[in-house]
């Protein structure tokens, strides 16, 4: 108990540590701060945007109800002009991707008492189908945001597109490199192995609060590039993430060629056996099962 308390402090300051990392490398990047935008916009007065960046505990109510209604109007602004793409995706994916990966170890640390590497891709702390997922409920939402769509019908959409999402990965997983990841076939209301009823009705609701709270602050804070430096970033994100991607899949492979017999046949297969053995991808990808089932 008193080692899953000290795992629980040390997680939160290295999140806090984060946290204060990347607002400075907001900042660097060119990014005001959405108070400072909303003060720019003239939805916020200079006066109260200067108490508020000095003092948040000075500010009247009064101040306080008005930077509360800027920022909503920053916020229905930004998201009724904005054009979804690739930039603001790749965005979503890492932070789905870390984030998610982030809160699946805390749960499984608190729940079960376990700690493993949960990481999907061989460099860096991403897991994938959490990136690819957020990336989903971000275009879907946004698109029924638009066409004024309610809870229910954002409720069902994000159901089916988590269903499907699980499935496919699942499937995937299975069919190319003869590995699982997880199972429900224990559960009475599994639907297949890789769905269950439960776990629709939270990607359901996962899809409501996405697109009521996390969806437009995400999008209101990355908006459009307005500078060459956050292209850049951007840019160099989305070559990275793609070699990491190509790169965990040249692994898997090898390691089922591996398995089969199959020796190495290029100078590459050559250095992907002798960099990234077995041990190494069972040390990993900890709750990843290759040739056997869960």
């Amino acid at each position: 108990m008193f080692l899953t308390i000290l795992s629980l402090l040390l997680l939160l300051l290295i999140a806090l540590g984060f946290v204060r990392v990347i607002r400075y490398f907001w900042g660097w990047l060119g990014y005001d701060s959405e108070l400072e935008r909303a003060v720019a916009a003239g939805y916020v007065g200079e006066e109260t945007g200067r108490a508020a960046l000095l003092s948040r505990r000075s500010l009247t109510s009064e101040q306080r109800r008005e930077i509360a209604l800027g920022r909503e109007r920053l916020k229905e602004e930004t998201l009724d002009n904005l054009r979804f793409g690739w930039y603001q995706a790749i965005f979503i994916f890492v932070v789905g991707s870390v984030g998610g990966l982030l809160l699946e170890e805390v749960w499984m640390l608190v729940t079960a008492g376990v700690t493993q590497s949960r990481v999907g891709l061989v460099w860096g702390p991403f897991s994938p189908i959490y990136g690819f997922g957020a990336v989903a409920l971000t275009m879907i939402t946004f698109f029924l945001r638009r066409h004024g769509a309610g809870d229910i019908k954002v409720f069902l959409v994000s159901a089916l597109v988590g269903g499907v999402l699980e499935q496919i990965t699942g499937w995937a997983m299975a069919e190319l490199f003869d590995a699982q990841s997880w199972t429900y076939l224990y559960l009475p209301d599994h639907i297949t192995q890789w769905v269950a009823w439960r776990f629709l009705v939270m990607w359901g609701l996962l899809g409501v609060v996405w697109a009521r709270f996390v969806m437009p602050w995400i999008l209101c804070h990355i908006g459009e590039p307005t500078t060459r430096r956050q292209v850049v970033f951007v840019i160099i994100l989305a070559v990275y993430l793609t070699l990491d991607i190509a790169m965990t899949l040249a692994c898997f492979g090898r390691r089922v060629r591996r398995d089969a017999g199959y020796p190495a046949a290029t100078v590459f297969e050559e250095w992907v056996d002798e960099n990234y053995t077995d041990q190494f991808m069972s040390e990993k990808f900890q709750n990843l099962v290759i040739g056997q089932d869960l």
